[in-house]
C-alpha cells in the first residue's frame, strides 16, 4: 500500500480491471496516494471470463471505498475519472467502464479512456522521470517493443512485437498444462529454480517474435522430461528470445534508456537478463516496483491525470471499451 500524502489535492482516480486483476488507483500531482487491488483466483484452470467479470461487480464498490478512505477523501473529492479502456477481456472491461461512466455522470466529473499498454509504461517513464526511453512491454495479452516517435502524431511506435501469444500467455498457458496451482508464470519460476537447460525452439525474426512454438514443444516434452528442466529450459529460451530482440531495437534506435514494465516484469531472470544487456552497452535500465508492473489502478490514475492536466478534452463517444486497443493507435498529448 502506498503512503498517504496529506496536500492540497487535485484527485483523479483510475480503475483497472482488464483481466483477473481490479484495481483503484488514486493520484495526485503525480503522487500515488491510493492504489488497492483484488485479484482473482486462478487456481489451475486459468480464467473464466464470466465468473471474473462477476468478481469486478461485487467487489468494485467496496474496493473504491477502500482507496477513498485510505487517503482520506469522499468521492465528492475526485476531479476526473480514468478507466481501463483496452486491451483486455472484454466482459472485465465492461465493468470498470460502467463503473467509471456512473460516477463520471452522477458527480459530473471528466472522464478519460486509457491504453492499458500505456499505463504501463507511463506509471515507468514517471517514476524514473525517463522521456525518450526504449520499452520492452511484456504482459498476459502483449509482449511489444516500443518508443515514441512524432510523426505523422505523437505515439508509441511498435519496433517488435510477437506474431502470436503474449509472453505472459504463454508462461500461463505451459502452467496449466503442467498442473501448476496457481497457473502463472511466477510458478513457472518457481519450479525452474535449479534446472539444467532443455533444448527447445527459439524464434526470433528482426525485432519481432513467436511463442506458440516454443510452447507446443514444451508441453511435448512434460511427457518424456523432468517438469523442472522444462520449466528452466521454456523460460530461458523465452527470455533470450525477448532479450535479443530488445538488443537489436536498442543500437537500431541509439537509446540509452531502457525500461521493462507490464506483468511479466516482476520476473527477476528477466530483470537479470536485460540489466546484464543494457549495462553492456551503457544503457540506464529501469524497472518499476512490482506493485506497479502487475496491473494497478495507480497507473490508470496517473494517465488520466496526465491527460486532465495536458487539457486533452473528455470526450464521452470515445469511452467505450475496445478488446484489441492497439497502442500504436493513442495520441500521446502530454
Amino acid at each position: 500500500m502506498v503512503s498517504v500524502y496529506l496536500g492540497v489535492f487535485m484527485a483523479v482516480l483510475g480503475i483497472e480491471s482488464s483481466a483477473h486483476t481490479l484495481g483503484i488507483g488514486i493520484a495526485d500531482h503525480g503522487r500515488i496516494v491510493a492504489n488497492v487491488k483484488r485479484m482473482y483466483d486462478v487456481g489451475d484452470r486459468g480464467m473464466i471470463p464470466s465468473k471474473v467479470a462477476d468478481f469486478h461487480a461485487k467487489n468494485i464498490g467496496r474496493l473504491m471505498k477502500e482507496a477513498l478512505q485510505h487517503c482520506g477523501l469522499g468521492i465528492g473529492d475526485i476531479d476526473a475519472i480514468g478507466y481501463t479502456k483496452g486491451p483486455g477481456i472484454g466482459s472485465c472491461l465492461r465493468i470498470g467502464q460502467l463503473a467509471a461512466l456512473a460516477l463520471s455522470e452522477r458527480y459530473r466529473l471528466p472522464l478519460y479512456d486509457v491504453n492499458h499498454a500505456v499505463a504501463h509504461i507511463e506509471i515507468t517513464k514517471h517514476m524514473f522521470g525517463l522521456s525518450d526511453p526504449l520499452v520492452l512491454y511484456v504482459s498476459g495479452g502483449n509482449s511489444q517493443i516500443l518508443a515514441i516517435e512524432e510523426e505523422p502524431y505523437r505515439h508509441y511506435h511498435v519496433y517488435g512485437e510477437t506474431f502470436d501469444i503474449g509472453v505472459g500467455n504463454m508462461l500461463d498457458s505451459f502452467a496449466r498444462s503442467a498442473r501448476l496451482d496457481p497457473a502463472w508464470g511466477s510458478t513457472v519460476a518457481k519450479v525452474a529454480e535449479g534446472g539444467s537447460y532443455v533444448e527447445l525452439p527459439y524464434t526470433v525474426k528482426g525485432m519481432d517474435f513467436t511463442f506458440t512454438g516454443l510452447l507446443t514443444s514444451a508441453m511435448k516434452a512434460l511427457k518424456t522430461r523432468d517438469l523442472k528442466d522444462v520449466a528452466y529450459s521454456l523460460q530461458e529460451t523465452a527470455f533470450s528470445m525477448l532479450c535479443e530482440a530488445t538488443e537489436r531495437a536498442l543500437l537500431l534506435k541509439g537509446k540509452k534508456e531502457l525500461i521493462l514494465c507490464g506483468g511479466v516484469a516482476q520476473s527477476k531472470r528477466l530483470r537479470e537478463m536485460l540489466d546484464i544487456m543494457a549495462a553492456s552497452h551503457n544503457a540506464k535500465f529501469c524497472v518499476a516496483p512490482n506493485e506497479f508492473n502487475a496491473d494497478n489502478g495507480a497507473m490508470i490514475a496517473l494517465v488520466a491525470e496526465k491527460m486532465l492536466e495536458a487539457g486533452v478534452k473528455a470526450r464521452i463517444e470515445r469511452c467505450t471499451i475496445n478488446q484489441k486497443y492497439r497502442i500504436d493507435s493513442v495520441r500521446i498529448e502530454w
